[in-house]
């Protein structure tokens, strides 16, 4: 994957693909307090646009950003994205 290659993770917002770490589900009790945590530490980004929350994308930097599309989906953006690069590398 290219370093600079950019991950859509709805509604106009987009991450660094080479520094996510993990996309998971919202509703287990260890992601909430991941959730918490990362609130009172200033490193959460909420790209829900006031939208529930259906996956958590960790980042290489700590940071925690929320989104409002489900997980599978952005991981199907995410392998897509990493098939395009390879394509091009070749």
């Amino acid at each position: 994957m290219s370093s600079r290659a950019l991950l859509n993770i709805g509604y106009g917002n987009f991450v660094m693909a080479s520094r996510v770490i993990t996309i998971v589900s919202p509703s287990a009790a260890p992601m909430k307090k991941l959730r918490d945590l990362a609130s009172q530490t200033n490193k959460l980004v909420d790209a829900t646009h006031g939208r529930r929350t259906r996956s958590i994308i960790v980042m290489d930097s700590d940071h925690v950003v929320l989104s409002a599309i489900n997980p599978e989906t952005i991981a199907s953006r995410f392998a897509s994205d990493e098939g395009v690069s390879e394509a091009l590398d070749s």
